[in-house]
């Protein structure tokens, strides 16, 4: 049961982002209208083997990480060191580069929350962050000198387990921030950023933690992205910065990118007492099932609750929605109507971030949720990029006997749909996020007045 009169704010966030410094470069291209991906030269050396080769990458590198090899196979990552002096040496030494990110982003939360020492190390702070994938560059090199070199199990180093374990982004931040409230991992395929920041809210509206670390991410994997070009989702046969194209009639897949987001939540009334900067409020959560036994496809019916019982609290509408749009075919489709059914064909705009960077599998719904709270900033819609024609036709499932939703084409909703970044008055965003077995999830924050 929820306390009465307990609200949650958002005061930090922060994370990695493909081709940026930091969250403010982020935010700078985001509205400026940049694409973040880029052809990716790792896919690109295995030619005809792969069909895609754009990403939304990030080079170890670029997070001012130098990586350290094991000395026997050359290839093994056995630790990595922070060329700026962030992590200590001990917790690089339990961490996968996705893991790392996620502290980086921790300490960058914490910081623009102005949290003290004693705060972040209280029995009243949690830690909640999970990731879509395991530690795939050090499985793949460990089990592979295992059982096709013969080797030793001692190749694999001392950390192979506690640097691939699924709970060890969550694990990771707080050993290095020495929390002592609740430290937990969820996994919901693409919904997962997302939904840990919902649980984190919950917990501190439910009056079980006063703050949390939250949400989600992806680090950079060939192996995810040769099996999701395996599935042949992939989009293929654009330029990079067009290959991301929700909505789009010519659509044809998505585009497989890494990233991380990280946010510090608290409860509303100790953020105002002690002059904290609030990025944002969350208004509401809900998530639920689409309970139609389909692992893939998207269900509008599902998609349908998940609206009322976002909506059946008393949730503002929103100004904006900031759309799941991954560039898939029938999902793209669906939540578009999806939105209509719910809100109408006008009074809103909808803008579809992976249009930019891509879909950060594990990492989407947290990054994603820090573009919602930047729009609630610069006061701007971030665009659809590359939504350059909207269906003129019914989709087929709208065709077929017992639809129920709207019976107008995408094209109909147009004027929502826009390609470049504007200005507006936003009060109110709801972030959309859905994954794999049929879990979706929303989310209402508004900005604080």
């Amino acid at each position: 049961m929820q306390v009465t009169g307990r609200k949650v704010a958002i005061v930090g966030m922060g994370g990695a982002f493909p081709a940026c410094t930091d969250i403010n470069n982020f935010g700078d291209k985001l509205f400026s209208n940049q694409s973040l991906i880029r052809q990716w030269d790792k896919p690109l050396a295995y030619g005809k083997q792969v069909r895609s080769v754009v990403s939304g990458y990030i080079t170890e590198q670029e997070m001012g990480l130098e990586v350290i090899l094991d000395p026997l196979t050359h290839s093994y990552p056995e630790t990595y060191i922070d060329t700026l002096g962030r992590i200590p040496d001990a917790n690089l030494a339990t961490a996968d580069m996705g893991s790392i990110w996620a502290m980086l982003g921790a300490l960058d939360s914490i910081k623009m929350a102005g949290w003290t020492t004693k705060e972040t190390e209280s029995e009243q702070t949690g830690v909640v962050v999970g990731s879509g994938g395991a530690g795939n560059l050090i499985l793949r090199v460990a089990w592979h000198h295992f059982f096709v070199e013969n080797m030793k199990s001692r190749i694999a180093g001392s950390h192979t387990i506690d640097r691939t374990m699924f709970y060890r982004d969550a694990a990771n931040i707080s050993c290095l921030l020495k929390t002592r409230g609740v430290c937990e991992a969820i996994g919901s395929a693409c919904a997962t950023g997302l939904g840990n920041i919902g649980h984190a809210y919950r917990l501190i509206k439910f009056g079980l933690q006063d703050r949390a670390i939250a949400g989600g991410l992806e680090g950079t994997s060939l192996e995810t992205f040769i099996g999701f070009d395996g599935m042949q989702v992939l989009s293929k046969g654009f330029s990079p910065e067009e290959s991301s194209r929700p909505f789009d009639i010519s659509r044809n897949g998505f585009v497989c990118s890494f990233g991380a987001g990280i946010v510090a939540l608290e409860e509303y009334e100790m953020a105002k007492a002690r002059g904290a900067k609030i990025l944002g409020v969350i208004d509401e959560y809900f998530n639920n099932s689409d309970g139609d036994g389909d692992m893939f496809y998207p269900s509008f019916g599902g998609q349908q609750r998940l609206w009322r019982g976002l909506l059946s609290n008393g949730c503002p509408k929103p100004d904006v929605v900031k759309m799941h749009g991954t560039s898939t075919p029938a999902g793209d489709a669906i939540e578009l109507l999806s939105v209509v059914d719910a809100l109408g064909e006008d009074g809103y705009h909808v803008c579809a971030p992976k249009s930019q960077f891509g879909h950060m599998l594990g990492g989407a719904g947290a990054v994603e949720f820090i573009t919602a709270l930047l729009m609630l900033e610069k006061q701007m819609v971030l665009p659809c990029l590359n939504a350059v024609t909207l269906n003129p036709e019914l989709e087929k499932f709208q065709k077929a006997d017992g639809w129920e939703g709207p019976s107008k084409p995408l094209a109909a909703y147009r004027d929502i749909v826009q390609q470049k970044a504007f200005a507006k008055e936003i009060n109110h965003v709801t972030c959309l996020n859905y994954g794999f077995g049929g879990t979706n999830s929303a989310m209402s924050v508004s900005r604080d007045v």
